[in-house]
């Protein structure tokens, strides 16, 4: 069984349990787009990493610079410092198992992955890029998560955990004015936390909260069952020609902006192509106002194409707000969806999440544990630096070696089930 199947029907479960509209049996195994059908690394040499160096034998670094379809899994957890350089990703069929890691799983600080080649599967890891130390408007500017260019397609980050980002947490992006086919298409985002993006700290811009970019022409990106939390904007952002869904997330106190669409005109000045609407299916997705949220923001914002349904927001009182602002053109058909794809009732999204989402929901770690907690209390703000929550994490290396079974992949299943069981939500 695939994990957006399990995914969905445990999802129906918990609503059926809830009173909620019960959802029927579900069979996604025909999904297709988004990424979702990639192989990944499946069948290729099974990689180990043995140490939490940042380079060199036995480091993740060297594992993901490996020529062929691989499967990268962890005999050690803990802390990867890559002080300062991300980790770039540019050979294909790669699968990153963060679930074979011991407790308490992988942790990257101070850089960020940099995907920039086809069918990736990464998978319960966790990336925090922080401040590193840098002066404010000094230029450094990591994403957590990045998938870009034409070659980067077929990527399916899942049970993912990224914050403290100087740019965005997570983007899809690449030549953005070169036309279809020239970004990153066929991306799905599932099941992760996205949440406290930095604001004012060293990206060269000054303020720059943000939560996931969708840039300019890149098509087919799906964010399934996300928690976006602290970010001031892009929960996420499509620009212009992007094309994608949104559901089933929760997002809690974003700053001026919740799901973005549009673009900037002076961009496209000099461009071959002019610009046009980004169109967007949102659906079932859960908007909860937080001390840093305007007072009267909406879910879906600026300019763009939207098909919209069995969305909510509430403000701090518990008041139902808008859907829209600005110039939002409803649309009565979805413009691009998933065969298949079932989402929940929105009112059950926030009770899945809390239990389900991040990159270990049954270990998580104190960042993770926090920012649940902060959501169920209401609490928690946008932040300028990791110091302003307890810094950088910190753990002793843990070992553990690997007996890796001829079935390779039933056993990646079982484990990621062990660190993916939820929590009580």
């Amino acid at each position: 069984m695939t994990w957006l199947r399990r995914f969905y029907l445990s999802a129906a479960l918990w609503g059926a349990a809830c009173s909620l509209v019960a959802q029927p049996n579900l069979d996604l195994r025909g999904l297709q787009g988004f990424g979702l059908d990639t192989a990944g690394g499946r069948g290729g040499e099974v990689i180990r990493v043995t140490n939490l160096n940042a380079a060199g034998p036995g480091s993740l670094r060297s594992a993901l610079a490996a020529v062929g379809p691989r499967i990268v899994v962890f005999e050690v957890g803990g802390v990867i410092d890559l002080a300062r350089r991300n980790i770039p990703v540019d050979e294909p069929y790669l699968t990153i198992a963060g679930q074979t890691a011991p407790s308490p799983g992988i942790t990257l600080i101070r850089g960020g992955l940099s995907i920039r080649t086809h069918d990736v599967r990464v998978q319960h890891i966790r990336v925090r890029p922080g401040d590193a130390g840098q002066p404010a408007r000094s230029g450094w500017a990591p994403d957590a998560i990045s998938v870009s260019g034409a070659g980067a397609y077929n990527v399916h980050i899942d049970h993912c955990s990224t914050s403290w980002a100087v740019d965005e947490n997570m983007s899809a992006s690449g030549p953005r004015t070169l036309g279809a086919g020239q970004t990153s298409h066929r991306v799905t985002i599932s099941h992760s936390i996205i949440a406290e993006a930095l604001d004012y700290a060293s990206h060269k811009k000054g303020r720059h909260s943000k939560g996931v970019l969708v840039h300019d022409f890149s098509t087919e990106i799906a964010l399934i069952g996300n928690l976006f939390a602290h970010n001031d904007r892009r929960n996420p952002y499509f620009k212009a020609h992007a094309t994608g869904v949104v559901v089933n997330n929760l997002i809690y106190n974003p700053g001026s902006a919740a799901v973005q669409l549009g673009y900037i005109d002076d961009e496209w000045r000099d461009a071959r192509f002019a610009p046009a609407n980004p169109r967007v299916s949102v659906v079932g997705n859960l908007l909860y106002y937080g001390r840093d949220t305007y007072s009267d923001l909406a879910l879906v914002s600026y300019r763009g194409d939207a098909f919209l349904g069995d969305n909510r927001v509430y403000n701090l009182d518990g008041e139902p707000m808008n859907l829209t602002q600005g110039a939002v053109r409803l649309l009565a058909e979805k413009p691009q969806w998933p065969a298949g794809l079932q989402p929940l009732p929105a009112e059950a999204v926030a009770g899945y999440l809390l239990a389900n989402a991040g990159a270990r929901p049954a270990d998580r770690d104190p960042v993770d544990r926090r920012i649940v907690a902060d959501f169920r209390a209401r609490r928690g703000r946008i932040i300028d630096s990791q110091e302003q929550v307890g810094g950088y994490p910190r753990a002793e290396p843990v070992h553990r070696p690997l007996e890796i079974p001829d079935d390779t992949e039933a056993w990646l299943q079982r484990l990621a089930g062990e660190v993916e069981r939820g929590a009580s939500p």
